[in-house]
């Protein structure tokens, strides 16, 4: 576990990587750069139960965009989830969507 000064532990939010607080993995995946495209969508809407991805009218489900990496649709989520921060029933999601293109 990682250390302030003094001594005392870091709360576990702040013992992961680089970028934004997350494990070393995924940070080195977001910064790195690529030639592949892997499109990612970004939506969301008001869900019937906050614990399940079950929305309540499809056809208000609001779609962010479609972006060409995951560091792109990672910022585009956390501003649309931000908006919303003080609504439970809304949640937005990230697909990805080059998994469903390409399943290998």
């Amino acid at each position: 576990m990682r250390r302030r000064r003094g001594g005392l532990p870091l709360p576990r939010r702040f013992a992961y990587g680089r970028a934004r607080n997350l494990p070393s993995y995924l940070s080195d995946a977001m910064t790195a750069q690529t030639d592949k495209q892997l499109l990612h969508l970004v939506m969301g809407g008001r869900v019937k139960d906050p614990q399940t991805l079950e929305f309540a009218d499809l056809d208000a489900i609001e779609v962010v965009g479609i972006f060409p990496n995951y560091a792109a649709a990672l910022e585009a989520w956390r501003g649309a989830a931000q908006r919303t921060v003080d609504d439970a029933e809304m949640k937005y999601v990230i697909v990805h969507l080059h998994k469903l293109l390409q399943p290998e």
